[in-house]
Parts: structure tokens; sequence; C-alpha cells
């Protein structure tokens, strides 16, 4: 109630930017991490075992780091947000259906629904 508009809008603009750039770090790290093509990588090992080829981890790793990138950028924050999302919720339902590892999903899939839950807040804005 004693707060100014100004200090609330400002606030409001600092957790945005760090819950974005929280998000674009993981991410893109998350991605880089997915390039480099060591043939005893985790990263190649899981794409192998998946079975659509290698330049599904590829295309993985590019889109992580796009969509990371994209949430920076204030005019394509909803654009990152949606593509980030997509991916993950992807990930998800290629781990539990592909694999048959449910389980192993659990962190795509709550990292699918925060994201979903971020962009709609972001829509409403």
């Amino acid at each position: 109630m004693l707060e100014s508009s100004y200090a609330t809008e400002n606030r409001d603009r600092i957790s945005d930017w760090v819950i974005r750039g929280g998000v674009a770090l993981v991410l893109v790290l998350f991605g880089l991490e997915k390039l480099p093509s060591r043939p005893d990588g985790q990263w190649v090992k899981l794409f192998r075992e998946i079975g659509f080829g290698q330049w599904f981890r590829q295309l993985t790793g590019v889109v992580e780091v796009l969509g990371g990138l994209l949430v920076l950028i204030p005019q394509t924050v909803c654009t990152g947000i949606a593509l980030l999302a997509l991916t993950m919720g992807t990930a998800a339902l290629i781990v539990a259906l592909r694999l048959g590892r449910p389980a192993d999903a659990i962190i795509s899939t709550l990292f699918c629904l925060a994201l979903s839950a971020f962009w709609r807040t972001r829509r409403r804005a």
C-alpha cells in the first residue's frame, strides 16, 4: 500500500529478467551440451537409444540454444518460451513413450509445465 507504482513495476521487470535469464542460461547450456559429438558422450548415447539419428540431437541442441536466446529478447520472449515448452514436452513424450521410461520424463514434463505457465502470464500482459 505504501509502495509506489514505479517500485512495483520495477520489481516486476527485475523478476521478469531474472526468470528469463535463468531460463535462457539453463536451456542454452543444455543445448550447447548436446552439440559435441564425442562417441562416449551421454547425449550421443541417449539419442542413439532414441533411434532418430544424431542429426536429431544436433537439431535439439540448436533449438534449445535458439529458444534460450529468443527468451532474452523482449520482442521474442513468447516465441522463445513457446518453442522451449514444445521442445520439453516433446522430450517428455519421447522419453516416456519411445524409451519406455516415464519416470525419467518427469523433469522435462515439469519444465514444460513451468514454461507453459510463464508463457501464459506473458500472454496476459
